[in-house]
């Protein structure tokens, strides 16, 4: 005999289930981590990641998602997924397993929301003391992103839609801690081809005004499609 859809009920304990998201911006300089500022117990007052318990009806990218426009007002970010953290301890609250995102986005207006007192960007060298386990995270996130720099530009996200390629390797410098020669760099990135010249520069101009450039999504999406990977 079948029983009814939703009738299975179990003696054992069920933990929680929460969203966070480790949010990238660049500002042209340096990588930034957006954070807010927690406006209730526990840990209230103390910077975290935007986040939050999951809902019965949604799965881990639309919990991800709906937290990070309701604490953030940021919405449409490229978001994935890049590892569960599930510390019997990492929670006051209880039994709370989290499933941890990262998101890459433009630097804009952020506001606080919901149960965020607030929302700003630190750069990555000047990151306060964050609440729960959220130091780890955020030191996994970022080898996570340094993996990810190898296998796909991640200046389509965090670039503005036209760039210099100064701009394109003080990013990967920023995520990758490295310094590069300016000249292998540059060659490197235009024999991938996936690099179009916007041609913005005036023809006579100076040496001294670098060229802008803008990606080519098509091109990317083939290079990828074969498994490239971007050895530095």
């Amino acid at each position: 005999m079948f029983q009814e859809k939703g009738s299975y009920t179990y003696p054992f304990p069920r933990p929680s289930v929460t969203t966070d998201c480790v949010i990238f911006g660049y500002d042209g300089k340096e990588l930034k981590v957006l954070l807010v500022q927690r406006g209730i117990p526990p840990f209230k007052g103390m910077w975290a990641f935007p986040g939050g318990y999951l809902q019965m009806d949604e799965d881990a990218i639309e919990g991800a998602k709906r937290e990070l426009k309701e604490e953030t007002g940021l919405e449409d970010a490229y978001i994935t997924q890049f590892k569960t953290f599930s510390a019997v301890d990492r929670d006051p609250r209880g039994r709370v397993i989290t499933i941890a995102h990262i998101a890459l986005v433009r630097i804009s207006e952020v506001r606080g929301g919901d149960d965020a007192a607030k929302a700003e960007w630190f750069p990555i060298g000047a990151i306060p003391q964050l609440a729960f386990d959220h130091d780890m995270i955020l030191r996994e996130a970022l080898q996570a992103l340094r993996q990810k720099i190898h296998f796909e530009p991640v200046g389509f996200e965090l670039l503005p839609e036209k760039f210099t390629m100064p701009q394109l390797q003080n990013l990967y410098e920023s995520i990758l801690d490295i310094r590069f020669d300016r000249r292998n760099f540059s060659s490197k990135m235009l024999h991938l081809g996936i690099l179009e010249d916007t041609e913005d520069r005036p023809a006579n101009a100076s040496n001294r005004i670098p060229v802008v450039y803008r990606f080519n999504k098509e091109r990317y999406d083939q290079m990828k499609s074969k498994g490239f990977k971007l050895e530095f």
